[in-house]
């Protein structure tokens, strides 16, 4: 495998309990550096592409490739989870012990890494995600939902992870909360997904953007590009956002991941330009 890819998946399908696939037949590739949205209506998949890769559902068709490991491998699993940290919709999902420092030191502890040195990577993931020192014995549940947020990113930052994968990082976040965490998500950089519904925020962070609808991926391709199609927009219940229907002139999307080197601009549905 190219060894810039961190993420090969081919002909993924997977279904809860034998019922029909949520996921069908997807195939898509992630690069080291890329900045990658995830859209599609509710019920695309989104979510469930999310678990698969993770290991958090097991059972499925087909074949993910994370760095030379599967998540279909128990003795792989505590590895892929450490290289690609999920941070969950709802962060009261994933936030569950008695103080917020506790909480951001479950992850390492996990690993096997030593108590001290697990409350050093704690307190340095809190500080990356601007969390003040005075929060740290707070119980999670007495956060504000912004605080929780950046909370639950630390808990996987501290993990120290190749890929983020952010499942709706902007809901229930006020405006000051949402332009503040795409301000955290560029400071942090590395490999990201994010699957949303606020387009224009996707637009804001990613150079990329993945379309999936009824489990299938209906588009693959450069972020402006996918999103200001109207025909495909509204063929898979999405909108073309208000910035491209208003604007002839667009800002640049800083991004870190490789360029183009075809210069085609389009790329292979399972992520080759």
């Amino acid at each position: 495998m190219d060894e810039a890819v961190l993420i090969d998946v081919a002909g993924l399908s997977f279904s809860y309990d034998g019922q029909a696939d949520v996921l069908c037949g997807v195939s898509l590739r992630v690069r080291r550096g890329e900045r990658i949205g995830l859209v599609g209506p509710n019920g695309a998949g989104k979510s469930s592409l999310f678990l698969c890769l993770t290991g958090v559902v097991r059972g499925y068709r087909g074949r993910i490739d994370i760095e030379g490991l599967s998540p279909a491998d128990d003795r792989q699993l505590r590895e892929i989870r450490r290289r690609v940290g999920l941070v969950f919709q709802s962060s009261d999902d994933q936030l569950f012990n008695p103080t917020v420092l506790e909480d951001v030191a479950f992850g390492p502890l996990s690993l096997g890494m030593p108590r001290e040195q697990a409350l050093r990577a704690a307190t340095a993931s809190l500080e990356r995600v601007r969390i003040p020192p005075e929060l740290y014995d707070r119980p999670p549940h007495r956060l504000s939902s912004g605080q929780k947020r950046r909370v639950a990113l630390a808990g996987v930052l501290a993990m120290s992870p190749d890929v983020l994968l952010l499942d709706e990082p902007a809901s229930d976040l006020d405006p000051r909360g949402r332009a503040e965490l795409i301000e955290l998500l560029a400071a942090v950089g590395g490999t990201q997904m994010i699957a949303g519904h606020d387009l224009e925020m996707i637009r804001q962070t990613c150079r990329r953007v993945i379309v999936l609808d009824a489990g299938r991926l209906a588009a693959d391709g450069p972020t402006d590009a996918i999103l200001s199609d109207e025909d495909l927009m509204t063929s898979h219940g999405l909108a073309v956002p208000h910035s491209l229907r208003c604007c002839h002139t667009h800002t640049a999307v800083p991004t870190c991941e490789p360029e183009d080197p075809a210069g085609t601009g389009r790329r292979h549905p399972d992520g080759r330009p």
